[in-house]
């Protein structure tokens, strides 16, 4: 009988230990509210972003939260109520972008790597000539896309349902084009391609702000060749320094087919400091005339010999 009793119990425990042990735990995030998030590109209706990150900061604390999403349309984050200050930016940026400050709405700041080497002969940044103001700018890479924005009183309340928040992500960048046009001689050229920088840009972008850092870099960039006497690029920038000591220096290196290299820059500080559309910049410069190789034939070896600066004059 006694053992009868003990097994009758311990098949009366089982249930109730059974259950106790599959019961879901329930964790502080389970309670807090769904808030839906929504990013709005009526203001950049052809923007492709792969994925995009928010950022909503507690508007009495400054504590960030950070959400990211795998799409560009947005989702669903649970978020406690409150008031807030919410900055929204493109997160498939990793392979070029440095975030820094991030933890802070009106400092979050994104820049890029030093530019070890210009891209078409692959010369090394610390042999160009010092045709850059004071030889004191670093030597940046050009960014890739970004989009941002940020929405500030932000107000999810306790007594409403299904709240929304909604970013309208913009372009946070500057569309530079290039023409170099009258060039003589551009047959001497070695390749299709030439090396050029661009001085006085900004090295960074403050979403918070909403504007360009005033840091100051030179960022390099590829010509290409445009019909029988005329170079072109287009890239992308921070946009301009607004640092009023630093001027905007455009130089083309040229490399001819004899080994020798050649430099020359232009002035073009009222071209982007005065440009109708700060965000889509066009730089003209005209009248470059190559001299012509010393020897006929050969390839070009890069190598640490000086450079010549090309003297020509230059109409705008």
């Amino acid at each position: 009988m006694k053992t009868s009793l003990i097994g009758m119990a311990a098949l009366l425990l089982c249930p109730a230990l059974s259950s106790c042990h599959h019961k879901d735990l329930i964790y502080e995030s389970d309670l807090l509210p769904e808030i839906k998030v929504v990013f709005d590109w009526r203001n950049a209706p052809e923007a492709n972003p792969e994925s995009m990150a928010l950022v909503l900061y507690d508007a009495t604390t400054g504590k960030p939260m950070h959400f990211m999403f795998d799409n560009r349309n947005g989702g669903i984050i649970k978020v406690p109520y409150g008031q807030y200050n919410g900055l929204c930016i493109n997160s498939d940026i990793n392979d070029w972008a440095y975030i820094s400050h991030d933890d802070d709405i009106d400092n979050f700041e994104v820049s890029t790597a030093d530019a070890t080497e210009l891209a078409a002969f692959d010369i090394p940044a610390s042999q160009l000539p010092a045709a850059r103001d004071g030889e004191s700018e670093r030597m940046a890479e050009t960014p890739s896309m970004l989009w941002s924005n940020r929405q500030d009183s932000i107000v999810l309340k306790a007594a409403v349902q299904s709240q929304t928040i909604t970013m309208y992500p913009d372009e946070a960048i500057c569309h530079y084009t290039v023409d170099v046009t009258d060039v003589e001689n551009i047959q001497y050229v070695e390749g299709s391609n030439m090396d050029a920088t661009i001085s006085g840009m900004s090295g960074s972008y403050m979403h918070g702000r909403n504007k360009p850092s005033d840091t100051h870099v030179t960022m390099p960039f590829v010509l290409s060749v445009s019909g029988a006497d005329t170079l072109h690029s287009e890239f992308l920038t921070f946009g301009e320094s607004h640092d009023s000591a630093y001027s905007h220096k455009l130089t083309v290196y040229l490399y001819l087919k004899d080994g020798t290299k050649w430099y020359n820059t232009y002035d073009v500080t009222d071209q982007v400091s005065q440009a109708p559309d700060p965000r889509h910049v066009h730089i003209v410069v005209s009248g470059l005339n190559i001299p012509k190789p010393m020897l006929s034939g050969g390839g070009f070896e890069p190598d640490v010999q000086d450079w010549n600066d090309v003297t020509v004059d230059i109409n705008m």
